[in-house]
């Protein structure tokens, strides 16, 4: 959790909400408004992956089409 907490921090002037549904980690708020793009998720804009297995780590999708979304949103 490590890692979403530091990504929160960093963006927290931009009001960011996530929800989860094990193991997808989803953006549901930018600004107050709601994210209607899906991205490798069949309910939302998928932010991250929880650790499946021991000795795994929290991964982000891909950082640059987070960012895209986070600026369209701003």
């Amino acid at each position: 959790m490590d890692k979403i907490e530091v990504f929160l921090k960093r963006t927290s002037k931009l009001n960011i909400t996530l929800t989860s549904n094990f193991p997808w980690i989803y953006i549901e708020t930018i600004n107050g408004k709601r994210v209607k793009e899906k991205f490798r998720g069949n309910h939302g804009f998928t932010l991250a992956f929880f650790p499946i297995r021991k000795g795994q780590e929290l991964q982000f999708t891909d950082i640059s089409e987070i960012f895209k979304l986070i600026r369209k949103y701003v």
